[in-house]
């Protein structure tokens, strides 16, 4: 296949391979269970032989880029092309998406909507994310980041738990208005470009070239930011994601905030800075202070819940924060461990979503306090689970350890303060992961556990290469950091930001 079609393949097959899972007969789920899998596995494969054609060390800021003139009176064009950052979150997006169609088999088979119809769901999501991961055209960006609101729409909508309808439609109204901030500031920028170039264009590299003046940054920056910061979710803005994430099914926790959220983080990394960086550097010392009142806040709420899905969005929430921190601190080692939190997060989050979900099929419930004593009885199910435990709270040798470790150091050569106040969200990590595994998985059999299975082969089979990947990106996590920090020292050159000198203390003093 020719480099200027990879990612055109990776975001037609699964968009098309939904349409198709849709019209297969009704009446024959596993069939759409099947080629539901198939088609996420080619996905993948096809993903894996993209990153193998990508040069790190290549002059090209984007490359596998393709172009065709979309709408020309608007200067629109259907431009795609990655960069390492951008590759990394779609090796996430792919990997991740077979897992969830794998583990989410058992989510699709209730009556609340067709199987077929949850599995084309899922495939349509997974090729509009690539999208928007991949579009170097601002207005196709956007256009992706308002379709990708559909599928997950549905996916909790329609097969979600009881309050599924209230989650879906707080997602839904949150995320618009968001995107109707975004096109407000991509309509501003569209005027700009006509007055310096002669004539519109979306063009990102055109774009980060434009002259605007600071006063005009701010507003501009600010649409685009909080759109994203929504997305993300940043505190204050986050409170649609537990109800979400909560209410969605495992399998669509995943893709929601593994996937679908990394949209915001990396839209402030990829849009924010480059396009607006005067404006950047002028509102950072206040988003590095939402970032901490996440890190902290996220933490505590989440020790306090008893639901465990739950539970699990608002840790998430004190993640995002971390990652916001590391972006904002612009530093290239912030930067950097920002882009491989992002990945870590997935991963992990993925692991806890999916198990949790195990879980609550074969208890019937997701509260902490109907579990109790479930590694005598499910031992693998409660040993998988303290993996992902561990992973979430940054354990040395597993994969988040890496990425958070980068964002603080990062952080303290600029804002010292700030990581220190930071590392108080390491501590509550520890917390609310041990106590939650603490509360499930030791003590006494619960009457409600003590008939409970171990993992299945399938099961055991979908969680196998996430806890994998965990593993291997934390001792060696040059694997992706070789990829991200060239694009990461791009994007800090067009911002016009560099790394703090070292204080080297003069000899004799």
């Amino acid at each position: 296949m020719s480099t200027d079609y990879y990612l055109v393949a990776l975001m037609a097959l699964p968009i098309l391979g939904g349409l198709l899972v849709a019209v297969l007969p009704r009446s024959n789920p596993g069939l759409a269970k099947k080629v539901a899998l198939a088609i996420s596995v080619l996905v993948a494969a096809v993903g894996i032989a993209a990153a193998l054609q990508y040069a790190p060390d290549s002059s090209e800021v984007f490359q596998l880029a393709t172009s065709w003139s979309w709408i020309p009176a608007w200067g629109v064009s259907f431009a795609l092309g990655v960069d390492g950052i951008s590759l990394v979150l779609i090796l996430m997006t792919v990997i991740l998406v077979p897992v969830c169609i794998l583990a989410g088999w058992v989510d699709a088979d209730g009556t609340l909507g067709s199987v077929r119809g949850y599995f084309a769901w899922i495939l349509v999501l997974e090729g509009l994310v690539i999208g928007v991961f991949a579009a170097t055209d601002v207005f196709l960006f956007y256009v992706l980041f308002e379709a990708m609101l559909i599928p997950m729409y549905f996916l909790i909508g329609r097969y979600g738990g009881e309050q599924r309808q209230y989650a879906a439609v707080k997602f839904f109204l949150y995320s618009l208005l968001g995107g109707l901030l975004m096109l407000a500031a991509l309509i501003g920028v569209y005027v700009l470009s006509v007055q310096q170039y002669g004539q519109g264009t979306f063009d990102y590299a055109a774009l980060i070239g434009l002259d605007i003046s600071q006063d005009t940054q701010k507003w501009l920056f600010l649409g685009f930011f909080i759109a994203f910061a929504i997305k993300a979710p940043m505190w204050p803005l986050h409170t649609w994601l537990p109800d979400a994430a909560s209410e969605a099914p495992p399998s669509s926790s995943v893709l929601l905030v593994g996937v679908l959220d990394k949209v915001g983080t990396f839209g402030m990394l990829r849009l924010c800075l480059p396009m607006f960086p005067d404006a950047s550097k002028y509102f950072a010392p206040g988003i590095i202070i939402l970032a901490l009142v996440g890190i902290v806040y996220g933490a505590l709420v989440a020790i306090g819940q008893t639901d465990l899905k739950r539970l699990i969005a608002y840790t998430s929430i004190s993640h995002f924060g971390f990652i916001v921190l590391g972006i904002f601190a612009m530093t290239s080692q912030g930067q950097s461990g920002s882009t491989l939190y992002m990945v870590n997060h997935g991963f992990s989050i993925a692991a806890l979503f999916l198990i949790v979900g195990f879980m609550a099929t074969r208890r019937g419930s997701r509260l902490v306090a109907d579990f109790g004593g479930v590694q005598k009885v499910a031992p693998v199910l409660a040993g998988l689970f303290l993996v992902a435990g561990l992973s979430s709270l940054a354990l040395p040798g597993l994969s988040s350890f890496v990425s958070e470790f980068l964002v603080l150091a990062g952080t303290y050569t600029v804002y010292p303060w700030a990581a220190v106040v930071a590392t108080v969200g390491i501590i509550l990590a520890a917390l609310y992961i041990l106590l939650m595994y603490q509360r499930t998985m030791t003590g006494p059999v619960r009457e409600g556990v003590s008939g409970m299975s171990d993992l299945r082969g399938r099961e055991v089979l979908a969680i196998a290469p996430v806890l994998a990947i965990i593993i291997a990106l934390g001792v060696f996590p040059n694997t992706l950091l070789d990829i991200i920090n060239p694009s990461v020292d791009q994007t800090m050159s067009v911002v016009g930001s560099s790394d703090p000198a070292p204080a080297v203390a003069e000899s004799g003093k």
